[in-house]
C-alpha cells in the first residue's frame, strides 16, 4: 500500500513511492545485420549463417549449450524466442532449413538476437486511463493501466505498462512485475518498417506489467514518445482506449495513435492532416457536439483546440485556446494528458515553461459544452521540481501525460526530470479552490 507523505499539504500529496530506471530488466530482441545484401557474396548476414553452418555438430552443441547458460534464465521462453527468430532468418535469406538440426536452428537464431535494456537511461512522463476489467472492485475502487515512457540504448522510447489498484481516498497499489519482459510481435512481418498502420499483439501468455511496445516503422526508430492514453467512450458502452504519441524518426516528427479495446493487441496508426505534424496532442474521451476534439500545441508556444470527423485525419488547424499569462508558463504552455470530466467541465492538465526551462504542472477548467472555453486556470504551479527532484537527465521538469479520476479525488503520476516517475493525488474541489 502506498500513503502520501504527511510533509505535502492539501491539495497536493505526494506518494514516497518512485519508479527508476533499472538496467537489469531486459527483454530479448531481434539483431538486425541487414538483408538488403543477402544475396551478394561475403553478405554479412548469410555469410554469419554459413559460419555457423561449418561447425562440426559437437561443437555447434557446445556453442549452443553455452549460449543457454548465459541467457535461459534471463528472459522468457528462450529457446522459443532462438526457433523462432530462425524462422524469420531462414525467410529472408531463403535458407534450406533441412540442413539445419534443431540445435543449430536455435543456435542461428541466438546469433540474430540481443538483449536490450529498454529503461536503462530513464522512466518518465506516465498517462494512466481505467483498465477494461473492472470487475470485483468495491468502494469505488478503479483498476487502471499506466503507460511509461521507457528510455534505453540510444536514448531510444519505448512504450512500458503497469498495472495496478487505485483507491479513492488516494492510496493506490502497484501489480508486480518480472526481472524479464517481452516486446509486442507484428501480426504480419511483412510490415516491419511499413508506413502506414501496423498491428502488434502482446503473447498470451505475458501479463501487459511484462510488455514493451517498441519501435517499428522508419518514422519511429527515434522512438516512441509521450503516450496520452485516454478511455474513449463511442456510446452505449462501446470503450476504445486510444493514446496520441511522438513519432521520432532521429530527425522528424510526427503524431500517430496507438488503438486497443483489449491490451493484448494494438494498431499503431499515423495522424493524417496538417495537425499531425506537431506533438503533444490528447484527445477528449468522449464526441464533443458529434465531432472528436483535441488540445493540441500548433505553434510551439500556445493551446489549440481542434476538431476532426475522423480519428485518424486532422485538417484542422485549430483555434486558440490558452496563451501563456503568468510567468512560470511565460515560454510555452502545452498539455499534460487528455481532459478529465467532472461535474463542473473539463479539468485539463497543462505544463508551462518558465525562467531556466523550468516545466511546471498547472491546471486549466474548460466548458464542458463549449471546451473553446477558458473558465479558469491555477494562476501559480500546481505541481513543480523542488529538491532532488530537480536532478535528472533534463533537470527542473514535472511532466505528466494523463491524471486518473477516482471518487472524488485525482490520482497523478508525474515524471520527474526526464529521469524517474512518482504520484501524487488530490481533492478536484481542493484544485478546483486553486483556480481564478
Amino acid at each position: 500500500m502506498n500513503r502520501p507523505e504527511n510533509a505535502w499539504s492539501e491539495p497536493l500529496r505526494i506518494f514516497e513511492t518512485r519508479l527508476h530506471a533499472d538496467p537489469s530488466r531486459v527483454v530479448l530482441r531481434p539483431f538486425h545485420l541487414g538483408w538488403q545484401a543477402k544475396n551478394a557474396p561475403g553478405g554479412r548476414a548469410l555469410q554469419l549463417v554459413r559460419d555457423i553452418a561449418a561447425l562440426d555438430e559437437a561443437r555447434a552443441e557446445l556453442e549452443y549449450r553455452r549460449v543457454l547458460a548465459d541467457f535461459r534464465e534471463r528472459h522468457w521462453q528462450t529457446e522459443r524466442i532462438f526457433a523462432d527468430r530462425f524462422e524469420e532468418v531462414a525467410s529472408n535469406l531463403d535458407l534450406d532449413r533441412e540442413a539445419f538440426s534443431e540445435t543449430r536452428k536455435r543456435l542461428v537464431g541466438s546469433y540474430f538476437c540481443h538483449e536490450y535494456t529498454f529503461a536503462a537511461a530513464a522512466l518518465m512522463n506516465p498517462s494512466i486511463v481505467p483498465a477494461p476489467d473492472q470487475s470485483g472492485l468495491q468502494d469505488e475502487c478503479v483498476r487502471f493501466i499506466m503507460s511509461l515512457r521507457a528510455v534505453g540504448e540510444g536514448h531510444i522510447s519505448s512504450i512500458a505498462f503497469r498495472e495496478g489498484i487505485a483507491e479513492c481516498d488516494g492510496d493506490f497499489r502497484l501489480w508486480p512485475q518480472a526481472s524479464f519482459a517481452t516486446s509486442v510481435e507484428l501480426d504480419e512481418e511483412e510490415q516491419f518498417d511499413a508506413d502506414c498502420c501496423v498491428s502488434v499483439h502482446r503473447h498470451p501468455e505475458s501479463s501487459l506489467s511484462n510488455t514493451v511496445i517498441f519501435p517499428i516503422t522508419e518514422q519511429q526508430r527515434g522512438g516512441l514518445e509521450d503516450l496520452r492514453l485516454v478511455r474513449f467512450d463511442h456510446g452505449d458502452g462501446d470503450y476504445e482506449w486510444v493514446g496520441t504519441y511522438t513519432a521520432y524518426s532521429g530527425s522528424s516528427i510526427r503524431s500517430e495513435l496507438l488503438r486497443t479495446r483489449d491490451f493484448k493487441s494494438f494498431d499503431l496508426e499515423p495522424i493524417q492532416g496538417i495537425a499531425g505534424r506537431n506533438k503533444g496532442m490528447a484527445l477528449f474521451p468522449e464526441r464533443v457536439d458529434g465531432r472528436f476534439a483535441m488540445v493540441g500545441r500548433q505553434d510551439g508556444k500556445n493551446l489549440f483546440l481542434l476538431r476532426s470527423d475522423r480519428l485518424n485525419v486532422w485538417d484542422d488547424e485549430g483555434v486558440l485556446l490558452m496563451e501563456p499569462r503568468y510567468p512560470w508558463e511565460f515560454i510555452q504552455i502545452g498539455n499534460c494528458g487528455s481532459p478529465i470530466p467532472i461535474d463542473e467541465g473539463w479539468l485539463l492538465f497543462t505544463h508551462g515553461v518558465g525562467a531556466m526551462r523550468k516545466y511546471s504542472l498547472g491546471c486549466a477548467l474548460l466548458d464542458r459544452d463549449d471546451p473553446g472555453k477558458v473558465i479558469a486556470r491555477t494562476p501559480e504551479p500546481v505541481l513543480t521540481a523542488e529538491n532532488a527532484d530537480r536532478s535528472g537527465y533534463v533537470p527542473n521538469v514535472i511532466y505528466t501525460c494523463g491524471a486518473l479520476k477516482v471518487g472524488e479525488r485525482l490520482l497523478i503520476p508525474y515524471g520527474i526530470s526526464d529521469s524517474t516517475v512518482g504520484f501524487a493525488t488530490c481533492g478536484i474541489d481542493a484544485l478546483l479552490s486553486l483556480m481564478e
